[in-house]
């Protein structure tokens, strides 16, 4: 189902073109990070701490040195010291000596899973024997899981580095500081929240947990470097930045830019979990030492143990509202779980929380706080997924208590074009009602629930979606055909996405369109494939090549028929001229090695901003009152697209998205014992939603075109993940009349409610 605010007629834009990599990976002829192959290429394996705090002593590598087949070892001591220095790397900035001790532990292991040395081999079961033989001795160190225990004055601290940054602080009382657990403290404010709550008639203040999350991708990280001779650099890896990984590379390695390539394969999902490096500074300085390529590949447990997952959380809501349903105040606490380094996705969970709503006053306060955990990182709309399900089960409780229907309760105090975020930016063209209206509206929401334990709750969920920097060149070819080259990753489609938006403005069909995306050497500087921006801003870098393409072609036609350029237009896939001289895009490309050579288009992007996406989701489930298991009836998510360029890519985004947030509210979990040992780092015990647990994922596609861009898109992988706990959680209320306050919402755990009679 599809409705649009400002419809418009296109011919490419809309349709459904098969994807233009589809026949490759549908057949196993993509090439994926770990089917690189090269001559004399040697396999590497990474040590990991069995340890999730502790100093390490020493390390003794002499009898791995000596093992036959094995050609070079790897620790901290390779790799240059960063100083005290903090690094822009494309997607905010990191500071140099956290980063690369993430890589290879340097004085202690933070985690359980930590990388302290690195083995090449001329096979990979050398290299795992080898990382057998290194001899490290430990000082094992206190354990600290628990956000709150974390900020604690007596945890013990993982950083000395560490000192609490606090927004607003000035430079004197920063110098008085300790080193601490808590790495930033955030602090948002908009109007009177005092008088804001003494307005209200109903006032709800409530405590949520999450845990930690992995993003669940199936391709493991991987690696493959070769350091040459030359003292050039290039990396072979799975990513959604090659930009970014060549900057890490850079300031990781302390050499310059020019000297490293990065070369993306194929990716097996990121979700986030894949701009961050982990493999290649290791594998490159591997190679250098043994001057043969080396690959890497994580085993799966060292992708649940040492990669980036999304933070857990400790959230405490409080909500004023009238006896008629307007919103007056609220407060807002949370703390994130940075994981061994500091840099969770606090600042955006603060940002997030109340922005579904107008709220005349509001407060929200955030930290971010190192634990013995991996360090965290991106996961699709990082930081919103926590934050909206403790607002929005507020928001149902809310509802419930002065007896206002929910999806009514939102339109009455929705965020709207105007409406101000309590982080100071005020919204532009927004679809949040619109959301809010079709699922009001849906035959879903509109149907009879029958059964027992049946219940339905509805959430929404906002992300603001970026634009950042990006680049493409357009090649005409002589047969009327046009080679698009990009430099950003393809995770989920945006080749053709891409393609799709050159082509509308050329007038040409999407399959006359053959895009690539390329290494870094090959197209200008992009940033990552990340917040929903690709389709967004390399859209507009693609059109941007197209308008250059139009505007060559039409100085081309002018010389052709002998007029002034001005008196011929692009016009409708052809270029006009006076006295009905016309050619179609096809019959001039055909003349363009006659009229002066190649036709070549480029585009760039990097000022355009985008103005956020909203969805609202209704769920459907019920309840077995004897073992506490939840099963999903019924599911259905609109949200606001801007402009649906492939609809069919938009939907498989609206209902991956939607299946994530799924597993957060029902299955997905870090499972810690006391030692800080993750219990359960395969695919058989962390349980991800499958096809055996899902209903169908119906889909409202709202258009509600964003003005930022020629075609009005908006990103739309992001904002899926994030009303799914909170709108399951609501419908378990609406089933048993219990509420959920922590994540997941296993049978355990449900079960453990209903026995407590918790209301």
């Amino acid at each position: 189902m599809s409705t649009s605010a400002t419809p418009k007629k296109y011919k490419v834009i809309g349709t459904r073109p098969i994807r233009h990599d589809g026949v490759d990976k549908v057949t196993g002829r993509a090439k994926y990070g770990a089917d690189v192959k090269l001559p004399g290429m040697l396999q590497g394996a990474i040590l990991r701490s069995p340890h999730a705090h502790a100093k390490i002593l020493s390390i003794d590598t002499s009898k791995a040195a000596a093992l036959p087949g094995v050609r070079a070892l790897v620790t901290s001591a390779d790799l240059p010291d960063q100083e005290s220095r903090t690094v822009e790397l494309g997607e905010g900035a990191a500071y140099m000596p956290h980063l690369s001790a993430n890589i290879l532990a340097r004085g202690k292991v933070h985690y359980k899973g930590h990388a302290i040395a690195g083995v090449a081999a001329d096979s990979i079961h050398i290299a795992q024997q080898a990382i057998k033989l290194i001899e490290v001795r430990y000082e094992q160190l206190p354990v600290v899981l628990d956000v709150c225990q974390a900020m604690r004055s007596d945890a013990s601290v993982l950083n000395d580095d560490v000192f609490t940054e606090s927004i607003g602080a000035t430079a004197d009382q920063q110098k008085h500081l300790v080193p601490s657990n808590v790495a930033k403290h955030f602090l948002f404010e908009k109007g009177d929240i005092a008088a804001g709550f003494a307005l209200a008639d109903v006032v709800i203040e409530r405590e949520f947990d999450t845990t930690m999350v992995h993003q669940g991708y199936i391709e493991p990280h991987n690696a493959t470097a070769f350091w040459n001779a030359d003292g050039k650099l290039s990396v072979w890896m799975s990513t959604q930045g090659s930009f970014s990984v060549q900057l890490q590379m850079s300031e990781l390695l302390r050499i310059p830019v020019s000297t490293v390539k990065i070369v993306p394969m194929e990716i097996g999902g990121g979700f986030g979990g894949k701009i961050s490096v982990y493999l290649p500074p290791v594998a490159a300085l591997l190679s250098k030492k043994c001057g043969l390529p080396v690959q890497i590949i994580m085993t799966r447990d060292a992708v649940f143990e040492a990669t980036g997952p999304t933070p857990g959380s400790h959230i405490r809501v409080k909500v004023g509202v009238t006896k008629d349903g307007k919103l007056t105040a609220g407060e807002a606490w949370i703390a994130f779980e940075a994981g061994a380094f500091p840099g969770s996705p606090i600042a955006p969970g603060c940002m997030c929380i109340f922005a579904c709503y107008d709220f005349p006053n509001a407060r929200v306060e955030g930290f971010d706080v190192c634990v013995n955990k991996p360090r965290t990182n991106a996961y699709r709309a990082p930081g919103s997924t926590q934050v909206a399900f403790a607002i929005e089960s507020v928001v149902d409780e809310l509802c419930r208590t002065i007896g206002m229907d929910a999806a009514e309760f939102r339109l009455h105090n929705a965020a709207k074009e105007g409406t101000r975020r309590v982080d100071g930016p005020v919204f532009a063209r927004i679809g949040m009602t619109e959301t809010v209206e079709a699922i009001r509206t849906s035959q879903h929401y509109l149907s009879t629930k029958s059964g027992k334990y049946q219940g339905r709750g509805i959430a929404s969920g906002f992300w603001f979606n970026v634009g950042m920097k990006s680049s493409v060149t357009a090649t005409v070819n002589a047969d009327g055909t046009v080679a698009l080259v990009e430099g950003c990753p393809d995770i989920g489609g945006t080749r053709t996405s891409i393609a799709m938006q050159l082509a509308e403005t050329l007038g040409i069909r999407a399959e006359d369109v053959s895009p690539s995306v390329v290494d870094t050497g090959s197209v200008g500087y992009s940033d990552v494939t990340g917040g929903s921006r690709i389709t967004f801003a390399t859209g507009i870098a693609a059109v941007e090549a197209a308008r250059d393409i139009q505007r060559q072609l039409v100085e081309r036609a002018a010389l052709i028929w002998d007029v002034d350029p001005s008196q011929v237009r692009y016009e409708d896939g052809a270029i006009v001229g006076p006295s009905s001289n016309r050619m179609t895009f096809g019959e001039l490309a055909g003349k363009i090695h006659h009229t002066g050579g190649p036709v070549i288009g480029s585009g760039t992007s990097s000022a355009a901003t985008q103005a956020g996406a909203f969805g609202t989701h209704c769920a459907d489930v019920e309840v077995d009152a004897d073992t506490g298991k939840v099963t999903l009836l019924r599911y259905t998510v609109a949200q606001d697209v801007g402009t649906a360029i492939h609809p069919g890519y938009v939907e498989g985004q609206l209902q991956g998205g939607a299946v994530q947030g799924i597993g957060w509210a029902l299955n997905e979990e870090y499972w810690y014992n006391e030692q800080g040992t993750m219990k359960n780092a395969t695919f058989l015990d962390y349980r991800i939603p499958t096809c055996y647990d899902l209903p169908m994922i119906e889909t409202i596609l709202i258009e509600v075109p964003d003005p930022q861009h020629p075609y009005g898109v908006r990103g739309v992988g992001e904002v899926p993940i994030c009303p799914p706990p909170a709108a399951i959680a609501n419908a378990i209320y609406d089933a048993i009349g219990v509420r959920m306050n922590s994540l997941p919402m296993t049978p355990q755990n449900v079960l453990r409610n209903i026995l407590a009679g918790k209301q």
